[in-house]
Order: C-alpha cells, then structure tokens, then sequence
C-alpha cells in the first residue's frame, strides 16, 4: 500500500509540474490551472485512502474522518463561490488572503508536529521552521489583504524602533523555536511571535510595493510547506512546496529588478509615505472627448497603457471595444504592460485576457518603449507611476531608477484619469503636466465608452 501511495503521489507531483508549466503560457494557462487542481485533488483522495487504510481501528477514527470532509467541503464552497464572486478587481486582495491560509495551514502542521512528533531533532528544526515561515505568512499575508482592501492605511505605516523590535521579534522566534525542540510546551509562544513579526513586516509596505510583498509571502508559504513535508515525510509536500517557494522567489526578485530596487529597500524603504511639503501649482490641461475622439480616429498608432485606475472602473470591456473601433478604421492599436502596473503579478493580462483582447496586442515593456516615439497618442487608462517620467529624471525621487514606460515620447498623451489625486507612490506625476499630455478625468469605464460613442460619429 505504501508503494502504491507513493505512485499515486508521484503523478500527482507531475500534474503540479506540467501545470505550472502551462501557467508559463496565457494560451494554456486556464489548462493548466486546471491540471495543477486535478493534481491536487489526486493527492487528498490518496491521502484518505491511505489514512483509511492504516489508521481505521484507532478510537474515534470515523468522527475524526468526518470532521476532515465537513472542513474540505466547507474549504471548497468558499473557494468555488469566491472565485465566482469576487470581482478582478478584488482579485489581489483574495490572493493575498488564500495565500495567507495556506502559510496559516502550513504553520499548523509545524505547530503540531512540534506538540506531538518524537522524530530526530533535524525534522523538528524543519518543522519549527515551518511554523515561522508559516506564521509570518499567514499574518502577513492578512496584512497585504488589509491594506489592499483599504481597511487600513495603505500608506507605509512607521513608528520609532519599528525595525529593531521586528529583530527582537525574530531573535525571540529563533529561540523559542530551539526551545521547543525539547520542550513541546514552548511551541504555543513559538506561534505567537512569528504572528506578530508578519503583521509589523507588512505595515511599512506602501500599496505601490504590494505586488511584489504577494509574491514574497506566496514564496514563503511555498518554503514552509516544503519544510513540513520534509518533517512529516510528505513527498509530496516537498516537491509542490518547493515549486511554489522557487517560482515564488523568483517571481519576487524579478518584479523587484522591474521596479530596480532591491528586496530590503522595498521591504524597509517605506515608499509611498506621505511626509508633507507643498502641493505642486502646475496645472493638468483637460481636453474634451470629441477632441480626444477625432485625435484617435485619425491616428496612424495608438498605444494604450493600461493601470489599476481600469480595472477599478471594470473598463476592460470598453476598451476592447474603443479597440475594435479603431483597428475598423485602419489605426493600429498595441498594449503597453508594465511588469507592477496593477496589484498583482500579471494583473493587466488576466485583466485584458477576461476581455478577448488578443495577446499578441500585449507587449512588456522592453518590446514596446521603442515605439512611444513612433506613436500618434499613447492613451494612459489609470496607469499612474509605470509612466512618471520622474523616474528617470529626479534622483531625489523615491522611484527614481525604476523603468518605466515611456509614453512621454508619443506625439500625444492622453490620461483617463478619475481625480487629481497622485499614485501609490504618493508623487506627483510629471508626465500629466508636459505640455503634449491632456486629462480626460471621470470613471475610465464611462469616458472610453463616451469615446467610442464620439468616434462613431465621425
């Protein structure tokens, strides 16, 4: 039994492989997230099959047995209803909250092998480890859901000492975490510390930063299941834990390279804190649709790049549809996509994607910031730093190095814009003031769709 287990284990890992595989691709990404789900449903029903098998004559065994199928379903149905519910907007905050119960799930299973394992003491450091990780992912990640939510400031919350008791937070995680190799009984303040180190790591995180803070704690949850895999001799565990923890750290690492700052700096740097100073008194030049309207439909090439601000507004929709409208009339429509433009990696091509916007339309943005230049109008929708030429020209900036796109180069920028307010980053931008950028303010779904309307008439 135990070597059929292990097959079944085997091929589940192989589902998990060849899924994330086709995830590298968004023509197979649906299948292959599919195939991962596959996989992992695989690997709870052999676990049954074998907890039945050795475990049925122990007390209580059908009541314990029960209380797991009640949690999976219940689990299940929250999963299926969020996933059906949430709008993608709300997409990264629901991330950042299952990826938390997953670090909160692989925290326990440390925690309990912690209480009642008798294994040599290399699988208990693997497991105290886990419950660490675990801990300040799941509290971490419930911090990321917070702020993105807005249930908290999203701005970088600092206070005096923050990062020395971040250190004692962690020193004292480390030592509890020896103790308890021991002394089973130090485990529960083991819990607790890590708990608190995850929420005081996420609150000097600004908004702008969230996408790849989702990353890092995704990666940390990944290691932790690794570890608890190793501890309970899960194969399965290990090898799907440590995919996730590799993809995840490589994932974070080059969202950080995009952004060109280093993991502490976003991590510690506070960017986005609003420190006070004087407004800028430059002026945002508007320009009405019908002006906009006849500039577009009379364009050789118009390049559109997209931000959160779209997918606030549900405007992706309309876009495919000021698309369509445009390639009619002979213009040449492209996407620019910043590698952070959104709360999420990849959260303008899940977006666009939902629409039917071909992805061959998508280019990142070493492909696209060549073309700016021979661009008509680069339409920015709610993209507010990726375009802020400060970037590149103010080295007191504190987005200063990050690439951007370069829409400035385009004979004409429009801006959808809903209010004057600035971006995360919490900088004004240089782009909206420069003498060819014009602001078309209002809700972006609603502006485009009175651009199509306009460009119709013509």
């Amino acid at each position: 039994m135990i070597h059929f287990t292990t097959a079944i284990y085997f091929i589940a890992v192989l589902m998990f492989i060849f899924g994330i595989k086709m995830m590298s691709s968004p023509r197979t990404a649906r299948n292959g997230n599919l195939l991962a789900g596959l996989g992992m449903l695989l690997a709870i029903l052999i676990t049954f099959v074998y907890i039945y098998f050795f475990h049925s004559s122990e007390p209580n065994f059908y009541m314990k047995l029960g209380i797991m199928i009640l949690m999976i379903v219940i689990g299940s149905v929250i999963g299926w209803i969020s996933a059906r519910k949430v709008p993608l907007t709300d997409m990264p905050q629901m991330v950042a909250l299952f990826n938390g119960m997953g670090g909160g799930a692989a925290g326990v299973i440390g925690y309990l092998d912690l209480l009642h394992s008798h294994g040599n003491v290399a699988l208990k450091i693997l497991a105290a480890l886990a419950v660490i990780i675990g801990s300040v992912s799941f509290s971490g990640s419930i911090g990321a859901f917070l702020k993105l939510q807005r249930w908290i400031n999203d701005r970088p919350i600092t206070f005096p000492g923050q990062q020395i008791i971040n250190f004692l937070l962690l020193l004292g995680s480390l030592i509890f975490a020896y103790l308890s190799l021991t002394q089973p009984m130090y485990a529960n303040i083991l819990v607790l510390l890590p708990l608190l180190l995850g929420i005081l790591m996420t609150l000097p995180i600004g908004g702008a930063d969230m996408p790849v803070v989702i990353s890092l704690f995704n990666a940390m949850t990944g290691l932790a299941v690794a570890f608890d895999g190793f501890a309970i001799q899960n194969y399965t565990l290990i090898v799907s834990g440590t995919i996730v923890g590799a993809s995840g750290t490589l994932l974070t690492f080059l969202m950080a390279k995009a952004m060109n700052r280093s993991l502490t700096n976003i991590l510690f740097g506070a960017v986005g804190k609003i420190v006070g100073g004087e407004e800028t008194q430059k002026v945002m030049k508007e320009m009405s649709i019908e002006d906009a309207a006849a500039t577009l439909a009379y364009a050789d090439k118009v390049i559109i790049v997209p931000g959160f601000g779209l997918a606030a507004a549900q405007a992706q929709h309309k876009v495919k549809e000021l698309m369509d409208e445009l390639e009619s009339r002979g213009v040449e429509v492209k996407f620019a996509i910043h590698p952070v433009a959104g709360r999420m990696p990849g959260h303008m091509n899940v977006l666009l994607a939902e629409a039917d916007i071909p992805y061959d339309r998508l280019y990142d943005l070493e492909e696209i910031n060549e073309e700016f230049s021979t661009a008509d109008v680069a339409l920015v929708v709610g993209a507010n730093d990726v375009v802020n030429p400060a970037a590149e020209r103010d080295s007191n900036s504190p987005i200063y190095g990050m690439p951007i796109l370069k829409a400035y180069n385009a004979k004409n920028v429009f801006v959808i814009k809903r209010g004057r307010g600035r971006g995360f980053a919490g900088i004004d931008n240089e782009l909206f003031y420069m003498d060819h950028t014009f602001m078309l303010f209002g809700d972006a779904k609603d502006v485009i769709g009175k651009l199509v309307q306009a460009i119709k008439k013509l």
